[in-house]
């Protein structure tokens, strides 16, 4: 079939409908205003249907911004062979005197973007890859729902002036030696057990959530690489599996200074005239990603090693992978020494090292051949 021009087609989506704008990929074209059609399964196949039929001689491409509603509509669009962007909501240009925001005036502002080339799409993972990620980000709140509960446990013994005799916190005993406290007041001790059974609770609801995220990491398509990268130090399962299920396919930025850049990891800049100067770090993109990076920094602090358990998970890596990641430790460890006996702060220094974490993870994943998704099997997944 020959296609002659693009119909651009602007979705400002909610939860129960969503407002439909479109325009054809010329220069003058009018922006028309379709009208309302629900957000379901059913309601936008047809919606692609009539555009298609409509316009016989247009390729169709679909754009709308990425919110709570996920990227089922992403999906469906996809596997019914039309092209399909999701915009970040914060990267749309904007007027400062533009103070009207209606349904209708996004959907059509969203068009007028797509057309004049102002947007650029965000990476869409994989319904496999977001579950694991759900499933990341899931036991990573339980770990600060279980540590606000004990540090409210720790204040109630604080404020009673109760002092713990047991040196490992939050073992067996250590949970036995809390049962047998008793307050001086009914209602407190009422608080104590409380606290104690969702400290419990907690405590076996992360069990769960760490039993499970191994089990199907084994299974994801992304384990070869999440295994991988465990080479390098600072990277062990937690963050392997943080870092890949947030980020995705590392292969798409063909510069590890671009993924530096998505992950805000590179100082800020103000430069006019003759005068340049860089400030902190930008903070930009996927925050979770980064503070998983900062966090396996810290371990460069010391002098390069091969420790026992950093051993075993090399073993069956490839020659290629282990040299990569050798190299990454000496030269780290050696740049955190040369930035501290510059006088640079200990933060500064860490993030500088997170920073280039990431090229050297991003070097490793392009070794691992991993087998790549069919859009079309996409279609029976999607919610109706």
């Amino acid at each position: 079939m020959n296609y002659s021009s693009i119909l651009f087609i602007a979705l400002d989506t909610h939860k129960t409908f969503s407002e439909v704008a479109y325009c054809e990929d010329r220069q003058r074209a009018e922006i028309k205003h379709f009208g309302r059609v629900n957000s379901t399964k059913a309601a936008l196949s047809k919606l692609a249907r009539q555009f298609t039929s409509k316009y016989p001689n247009h390729t169709l491409h679909f754009v709308y911004e990425a919110g709570p509603c996920g990227y089922w509509i992403y999906r469906l669009l996809t596997s019914l062979g039309h092209s399909c962007y999701v915009v970040a909501p914060s990267l749309i240009p904007k007027k400062p005197g533009d103070r009207v925001k209606t349904d209708r005036r996004d959907a059509i502002k969203l068009a007028s973007c797509i057309r004049n080339g102002d947007l650029t799409p965000i990476y869409v993972p994989e319904p496999e890859d977001e579950a694991i990620r759900d499933l990341s980000r899931a036991r990573e709140a339980c770990m600060k729902d279980l540590k606000a509960a004990k540090y409210q446990l720790k204040a109630l013994l604080l404020r009673n002036h109760i002092q713990c005799t047991v040196k490992d916190n939050w073992s067996p005993k250590h949970l036995r030696w809390l049962t047998e406290l008793v307050l001086p007041h009914p209602a407190q001790q009422i608080v104590l057990q409380e606290y104690i059974q969702t400290v419990s609770e907690r405590m076996r609801r992360l069990e769960r959530l760490d039993n499970e995220l191994l089990h199907h990491v084994k299974r994801w398509r992304y384990y070869p690489v999440v295994k991988a990268i465990q080479a390098m130090r600072g990277v062990r399962l937690l963050v392997a599996v943080g870092v890949i299920a947030e980020l995705g396919d590392l292969t798409r930025f063909d510069h590890p200074r671009k993924l530096m850049s998505y992950l805000g990891l590179v100082p800020s800049e103000h430069t006019s005239s003759d005068k340049r100067k860089l400030g902190a770090i930008t903070k930009s993109g996927n925050h979770r990603a980064r503070r998983l990076l900062v966090e396996g920094a810290h371990s460069y602090r010391y002098a390069a090693n091969i420790s026992t358990e950093m051993q075993k998970r090399q073993e069956s890596l490839g020659q290629e992978i282990i040299d990569i990641a050798w190299q990454a430790q000496l030269r780290l460890c050696r740049r955190y020494q040369r930035l501290m006996k510059r006088g640079k702060h200990y933060n500064v220094a860490i993030a500088a090292i997170a920073r280039e974490m990431i090229a050297y993870i991003w070097a490793i994943a392009r070794e691992v051949v991993l087998s790549h998704v069919v859009p079309a099997n996409r279609l029976a997944r999607v919610p109706a």
